[in-house]
């Protein structure tokens, strides 16, 4: 028997079988603003969501300045009382699942609840609620401590608190992996879809860290700019002036649907997921590999699980954070993958603009890749005047561009060496 052949027809009726997964919805909670429209009008502008921290008192704080979500009204979806026992996290999370189950024309009472499910990321949870929560236990004794702390602080809970708005009873957890969360959530729901265990999930990343001691704990692991008198201009990815990433937060969340279930219904479609690859770096807590091995191998998997060659990706939404070694080790990894084409294709990175939003970073970025091909736009990377010589592609630096994109790459990777890449495309690849 020969034994390669085999292995060649199972891995062929695998992929007859996969059922082809499509986003149907989108809602966003940013820096840049709190809708889908708002979002991208600020990026194809070039608008910095960064600003000075307004929450609390940064003046003894390396770090002074962040990309804080403005002018969010939860209390238009959840009532007050729930608020009260929701940390911030948890309330962007339910907030923008709305707007994704609203602008997807979900409706609830028309399917079939054991077969949707939620998949909501989130690198640390409800922090806030932490921190408030400890000092009242050091201030007034453990009689004090509010009897939500413990499903207020958990992370979990975002994908819990969303399920049960909309009575979904098929697959429902959370995804940890520091920055990479969101984007491991996206691709976990994906899959499920392809392996016919549901035929709708929600799903993204949320994010609710702008607070004292995570401030206090990234500025003395230096990993932020100082930048502290030019906010808008503290980011700068692949810049040689770059001096760390700028913290964001807020929430993105999708609608994944099977293809048949989406057509069935007449839904709108925004983009096919057509792949994900998912690497372990397995070198530093906090540093990637120099030569970007984990993440050059994400691509590498992620191209080929959507059945395409690198020559066939147009555009890379990148990690981009704006950190030293991060920013190097991307951009060594993205020409490892592509050769040539890397220097031919268009990369940018959304953080210039939105910050870091941790956990919920992968999914926000991803929304931005969706409009990009929906509009055939890329955003600039804004404050990029003077490229690292290292950071040698085409970083569509802080001016945006048209450009005709039929599949699209973007990369996530975290704390711990946790690496996600995924591959979305026009439906059927084509105008």
């Amino acid at each position: 028997m020969n034994l390669a052949v085999k292995s060649d027809e199972a891995e062929a009726l695998i992929n007859e079988m996969r059922r082809r997964t499509v986003v149907t919805g989108i809602g966003v909670i940013t820096p840049l603003g709190n809708s889908l429209d708002e979002f991208w009008k600020s990026l194809v502008a070039g608008r910095s969501g960064v600003g000075v921290v307004t929450r609390f008192d940064t003046s003894e704080y390396a770090t002074r300045i962040a990309a804080e979500v403005k002018d969010f009204q939860p209390d238009s979806f959840i009532d007050k009382k729930r608020l009260r026992r929701m940390d911030l996290a948890e309330q962007y999370a339910l907030v923008a699942s709305a707007q994704a189950v609203r602008d997807s024309n979900l409706d609830p009472q028309n399917l079939d609840l054991d077969r949707c499910g939620v998949v909501i990321g989130s690198g640390i949870g409800g922090i806030s609620t932490f921190e408030d929560q400890h000092s009242k236990l050091v201030k007034n004794g453990p009689g004090r401590v509010s009897p939500f702390f413990i499903p207020m602080m958990i992370i979990d809970m975002c994908a819990g608190l969303v399920s049960m708005e909309y009575g979904f009873r098929g697959p429902n957890y959370a995804t940890v992996s520091a920055c990479a969360s969101s984007a491991h959530a996206i691709a976990d729901a994906f899959r499920i879809i392809q392996r016919g265990e549901a035929d709708v999930m929600i799903t993204g990343g949320a994010e609710a860290t702008i607070t004292p001691s995570s401030m206090a704990g990234f500025c003395q692991a230096k990993a932020m700019s100082t930048r502290n008198d030019e906010p808008e201009r503290a980011c700068r990815p692949f810049d040689k002036a770059r001096d760390g990433f700028v913290m964001g937060e807020g929430s993105a969340i999708l609608i994944l649907e099977s293809l048949d279930h989406a057509s069935a219904r007449g839904a709108n479609i925004y983009c096919e997921m057509l792949g994900a690859g998912m690497t372990g770096d397995a070198h530093h807590m906090t540093a990637p590999h120099p030569e970007g091995h984990g993440a050059r191998r994400a691509m590498e998997v992620a191209i080929a699980d959507a059945g395409l060659t690198g020559d066939q990706i147009d555009y890379i939404n990148t990690h981009g954070t704006a950190t030293g070694l991060g920013d190097i080790a991307e951009t060594k990894a993205i020409k490892a993958v592509l050769g040539p084409h890397a220097y031919e294709i268009p990369c940018n990175s959304t953080k210039s603009m939105t910050g870091h939003m941790l956990g919920s970073a992968g999914s926000i970025e991803l929304v931005a890749a969706m409009k990009s091909i929906e509009s055939n736009m890329l955003h600039p990377t804004t404050n990029l005047d003077e490229p690292d010589p290292e950071c040698d592609l085409d970083y569509v630096a802080n001016e945006k561009r048209e450009c005709n994109l039929n599949y699209a790459l973007s990369n996530s990777f975290g704390f711990g060496g946790h690496n996600v890449s995924l591959v979305i495309g026009r439906l059927n690849g084509t105008e």
